[in-house]
């Protein structure tokens, strides 16, 4: 997400690079592509307005310190203005009433509201450690119930069935009546969806919403549709009292004009973003960690919590005692590591993250790819235990064998060997506990802004080429 956005804000940057101050003529051209930037991120008309008005009084009135280039103080600028169109800080769902807590969640089909509500109740028992109830509303739907059973299931919370033939407030009151009686925490309801907002599909949902009185009602948007997503959010608004807004399949969305747009039109704060199709792909939207992503400062708090949570730390401590006595690192290791990493978004949900990446050449940035990730555990897999453990005996007919059992080419397996065979050299420097040493050495190798992340190989440094994450 905010792909176009990080390379149109990094070029328009480097162009008050070499002014000594910050004036009307530099401002003017510098907004002229912020401008352009956000209308091509499809931010809505008004929204890019005002934020670039506010951005100028602020830029007009600063003062650049010796110690600041005036790129600087702009993106300083730039990056508070975004954290205040989006909302300043996260605001987490308000659940503090007698159990069983209702949230409704509402939308157009499609929007992914049944998906969402799966990634919902697995987040609030995961990380809030809430026992969940979910129910579906939607009557009219072909599969829809058997959808959210299905969700349901996945992520281990209670599913309250429901059929066709009964009427949506009737379905939403008899789940809260079993969830009262089940001593449940919460309960979601998932409301049907229509094409296109009607008077009937909003009537429906008003009187849902009288019935059960939900605490949060969650506005679920596509951010794909870019502007619209807003405009939908402010009917929605107008026919209900939403509390927030989840905004979906920002994977897939370069532009982020949603995000940037519905806070300003609806007043109400986004509270999750679905970043992929997994149960588990939904994170807390916070204003200040997506405005850092947008400027391509990364978002290291995000990654840090990220590892916190889905980590495997039993075995990463295995592996730190094991290379600290000095027991080899073998290619089953190798496929952990890589495992962890796509249980982590993948290459490129790491890569969003990570400070600079947005800097680095489109070449690289290209080879960062999650298929091959999946190859080369592919490769991994179709090896013997033996030759995971000793990598060394994978000779001619060896090499064949694995190809064709993982279904890829003998010289991608030669490629593998290759990066294992490097990494295995970096993991010998760690005996003994060497990684504060090596990391000061590679410090100097690294990009500005990265040093510490000890990942992204810079053109060759840092990591031996290939070694770091596998390209």
């Amino acid at each position: 997400m905010f792909d176009n956005l990080q390379e149109r804000f990094g070029e328009v940057l480097k162009g008050l690079r070499g002014q000594a101050r910050l004036s009307e003529d530099n401002i003017k051209e510098t907004l002229r592509e912020v401008r352009m930037a956000l209308l091509e991120a499809d931010v809505a008309l008004p929204v890019v307005r005002g934020f670039i008005e506010r951005v100028r009084e602020k830029a007009l009135g600063a003062e650049v310190t010796k110690s600041l280039t005036p790129g600087q103080v702009l993106i300083k600028i730039v990056n508070d203005e975004l954290v205040s169109l989006m909302g300043e800080a996260n605001e987490e769902l308000d659940l503090r009433q007698q159990p069983p807590a209702v949230i409704l969640l509402a939308g157009l089909q499609g929007s992914g509201k049944t998906t969402s509500a799966g990634k919902l109740a697995r987040y609030l028992k995961e990380r809030q450690k809430k026992s969940v109830m979910v129910v579906s509303c939607d009557i009219y739907r072909p599969a829809a119930i058997d959808q959210l059973r299905t969700v349901a299931a996945e992520v281990e919370a209670t599913f309250f069935p429901s059929t066709p033939q009964q009427q949506p407030v009737e379905i939403a009151q008899s789940a809260l009546e079993a969830a009262r009686r089940q001593g449940k925490d919460v309960l979601i309801v998932d409301s049907a969806g229509r094409l296109a907002i009607d008077e009937r599909m909003m009537r429906e949902i008003q009187d849902l919403h009288a019935a059960v009185t939900p605490v949060e009602t969650l506005f679920v948007v596509d951010s794909m549709t870019g502007q619209d997503a807003a405009k939908t959010a402010r009917a929605f608004h107008d026919a209900l009292p939403l509390t927030g807004v989840v905004l979906t399949k920002t994977d897939g969305d370069a532009r982020g004009g949603a995000a940037l747009s519905i806070r300003e039109i609806t007043g109400k704060p986004i509270k999750f973003l679905g970043v992929g199709e997994k149960s588990d792909a939904l994170e807390p939207f916070h204003p200040d960690r997506v405005a850092s992503r947008i400027l391509g400062m990364g978002d290291v708090v995000s990654l840090v919590e990220e590892m916190q949570q889905k980590v495997d730390h039993e075995k990463a401590e295995k592996l730190a005692k094991k290379i600290k006595k000095g027991k080899g690192f073998d290619l089953t290791d190798f496929r952990d590591q890589l495992k962890q990493m796509s249980s982590m978004g993948g290459m490129a949900g790491l890569m969003e993250k990570m400070p600079g990446a947005g800097q680095l050449p489109e070449h690289m940035k290209n080879q960062v790819n999650d298929k091959e990730v999946m190859k080369l555990i592919a490769i991994v897999d179709s090896m013997t235990p033996m030759e995971r453990q000793h990598p060394q005996i994978i000779k001619g007919s060896r090499r064949r064998r694995i190809a064709n059992g993982s279904g890829t080419q003998v010289q991608d397996v030669n490629k593998l060997l290759k990066q294992f065979t490097q990494m295995q050299k970096m993991m010998k420097k760690m005996k003994g506990g060497n990684m504060a040493k090596m990391m000061q050495q590679m410090q100097g190798r690294l990009p500005p802004g990265m040093g510490g992340m000890g990942g992204m190989p810079p053109g060759g440094g840092g990591f031996p080429p290939g070694g770091g994450f596998p390209m």
